[in-house]
C-alpha cells in the first residue's frame, strides 16, 4: 500500500480508511494502524448473509436424498458440523486485529514463508474458482428460473456483479453484506416457515445409517469450516484494541446461525416431493406460492451474490499471500477479475450437473482444509503457551527466510494418508469406505487429527523448546537482512 501523508500532528492520516466507494490497494502486507477501522459487530452479518443462500440449503437436501439420514438426523449433523467449523471461524478471527494480515498469510507461522505456497494456492484454487462456479450456477438457475433466461446469459449477469464488489475492496464487501443481510433474512424465514409447514419431518429416512451421518456431518462441517481459510481477511482492519470476546463471538453466531437455520430447511424441503424435471431451485421453491417463491428466488441470486463477493475477494487475497514478486499492475483488483472468469468458466462447465459436483466439491474442500485446521490450531496453541509479544512474532509473517518444515510436512502427510484411505467420493472410494461402509467419509476427521499429532511430533523432533527462541531468531534474520539491505 502507498504510504499515506502525514495529518497535522506528525501521525499517518488514512488513505483508504473507511471508504466505501474507494478501491481498496491493500493486499497481502499488515493495515498499518491509522487505516484501522470498523468494529467486531460487522463480523455478524459479513458471515451470515454469504450463507443465506442456496448452496447452504443443498447440505441438507444432499442429507437427505444422497446420504439416506431422516430429517432429525440429518439436522443433527449440521447441527453438530456447523457448530464445529462456527467455532474455529471465531477463534481465527482473532488474528485480524493482532497481526492486520489476510488468514493466509498467517499460515507462514506454521508452514514457513515459501512451505505456504501450497495452502495459499489451494485456498486461492477453491475460494476464487471453485466456490465462485457452485454459487454462481445456484445464482443463474434462479435467475433462469425467475424471468426464463437461458443458464448462461444468467450466469454471466450474475458473474458480472460478484466480480465488481471483490473489485472494489474489503469495504465495499462489508457494506453490501450489511444491507443484504435483513432482506435475506425476512424472505428465508418466511420460506422456513411455509417449508417446515408442509415438510413431513418424521420419515424414517433410507437407511444411511452411521455411513450416512458421517458424510453429512463432513459436508457440513466442509462448508462451515471452508470458511475458516478467510477468517482474518475481513477482521485483519479492526483496531489493535477490539475486543476480543466479540471478534469471536460475531463471526461465530452469524456463521452457525446462518448455515444451521438455511441448511436445516433444505433438509426439511427434501421431504417434500419436487416438480419432475426441475431445476434444484426450482425444486425448491416449487411448494411454495408463487409470490414467496418469487422472492425465494430473487434472495438466492442476492444470496449467492453475497457469498461470490467474499470468495472471489479471499481468492484473490489468497494469490498474494503466495510471496511471488508480481507485476505491479498484477494486483488484487486485477487478480479478483482472474480469478472470477476462471471460476465462470469452472461454473458454466457444471451447468449439466451441479448436484452431484457440489455434493464431491463439499467433501474436496474438507479432505484439505482439516489438515490444514489442524496445523494452524496447534500452532496458535504453542504461541499461546509461550511468553512471546506480538511484535516479537510479527517478523515471521514477512520474513522469507522463514521456514517450518513440520508444519508442511504435517500437512502433506495428513492429506495423503487419510484422503486414499477414507474417502468416499462417488469416483473414488478409499480402502476403508470400500471395505467397511458404515465408516462413511471419515476423511476430515482422520486428517485434523493425524496432521495435528504429526505436527507436535515433528517440533519436538526439531528440537522446538520454546516459540520465544525460534520467534527471536526469525526476528534477528530478518533485522540482519535489511540492515544488509
Amino acid at each position: 500500500m502507498t504510504t499515506a501523508p502525514a495529518d497535522a500532528t506528525g501521525t499517518l492520516a488514512p488513505e483508504y480508511g473507511d471508504k466505501v466507494i474507494a478501491v481498496e490497494t491493500a493486499g497481502a502486507e499488515p493495515i498499518p494502524d491509522a487505516e484501522r477501522h470498523g468494529s467486531p459487530l460487522q463480523l455478524l452479518w459479513t458471515w451470515a448473509s454469504p450463507n443465506i443462500e442456496f448452496a447452504t440449503v443443498y447440505i441438507g437436501v444432499i442429507s437427505v436424498l444422497f446420504f439416506g439420514l431422516s430429517f432429525w438426523q440429518a439436522t443433527a449433523a449440521i447441527v453438530l458440523g456447523t457448530g464445529l467449523g462456527a467455532i474455529t471461524q471465531g477463534f481465527l478471527s482473532l488474528d485480524g486485529p493482532r497481526f492486520g494480515v489476510p488468514q493466509m498469510v498467517i499460515g507462514r507461522f506454521s508452514f514457513g514463508f515459501r512451505g505456504n505456497i501450497i495452502p495459499s494456492a489451494a485456498n486461492g484454487l477453491v475460494a476464487g474458482v471453485g466456490w465462485f462456479a457452485v454459487n454462481s450456477v445456484s445464482a443463474a438457475f434462479a435467475l433462469n428460473t425467475l424471468t426464463g433466461l437461458r443458464p448462461l446469459p444468467s450466469l454471466l449477469l450474475v458473474v458480472v456483479a460478484e466480480i465488481l464488489i471483490g473489485f472494489i475492496g474489503h469495504n465495499f464487501v462489508h457494506t453490501f453484506e450489511k444491507y443484504a443481510f435483513p432482506a435475506l433474512a425476512v424472505i428465508f424465514v418466511l420460506a422456513g416457515v411455509w417449508t417446515f409447514k408442509d415438510a413431513h419431518l418424521g420419515g424414517g429416512g433410507t437407511g444411511g445409517g452411521v455411513g450416512g451421518f458421517l458424510l453429512a456431518l463432513s459436508a457440513a462441517w466442509g462448508y462451515a469450516a471452508g470458511w475458516n481459510p478467510y477468517a482474518t481477511d475481513y477482521a485483519r482492519y479492526l483496531p489493535r484494541t477490539a475486543n476480543k470476546f466479540r471478534t469471536v463471538l460475531y463471526p461465530a453466531l452469524g456463521l452457525f446461525v446462518s448455515v444451521t437455520f438455511v441448511a436445516v430447511m433444505g433438509a426439511a424441503s427434501a421431504t417434500l416431493l419436487a416438480p419432475k424435471d426441475a431445476t434444484p431451485t426450482a425444486a425448491f421453491t416449487g411448494h411454495l406460492p408463487s409470490w414467496l417463491g418469487n422472492l425465494v428466488l430473487l434472495a438466492i441470486i442476492l444470496g449467492a451474490i453475497s457469498a461470490n463477493a467474499l470468495n472471489v475477494y479471499s481468492g484473490a487475497i489468497s494469490l498474494t499471500a503466495l510471496g511471488l514478486k508480481l507485476p505491479a499492475w498484477l494486483n488484487r483488483s486485477v487478480l479478483v477479475v482472474v480469478s472470477g472468469v476462471a471460476g465462470t468458466a469452472a461454473a458454466w462447465a457444471s451447468l449439466s450437473d451441479a448436484g452431484s459436483a457440489y455434493e464431491a466439491f463439499l467433501l474436496v474442500i474438507a479432505y484439505w482444509v482439516a489438515p490444514w485446521l489442524g496445523v494452524v490450531l496447534v500452532e496458535r496453541w504453542f504461541q499461546s503457551r509461550a511468553t512471546i509479544t506480538t511484535e516479537e512474532l510479527a517478523p515471521r509473517l514477512t520474513d522469507p527466510t522463514f521456514t517450518n518444515w513440520p508444519g508442511l510436512a504435517a500437512l502433506l502427510i495428513g492429506i495423503g494418508v487419510s484422503v486414499p484411505l477414507f474417502s468416499n467420493q462417488e469416483d473414488y472410494v478409499g480402502y476403508v469406505p470400500k471395505h467397511w461402509p458404515s465408516f462413511g467419509d471419515s476423511t476430515p476427521i482422520v486428517g485434523f487429527v493425524l496432521s495435528a499429532v504429526l505436527y507436535v511430533v515433528f517440533n519436538r523432533v526439531a528440537g522446538r523448546t520454546s516459540t520465544t527462541a525460534s520467534a527471536s531468531a526469525s526476528a534477528s534474520t530478518s533485522t540482519s537482512a535489511q540492515a544488509e539491505a
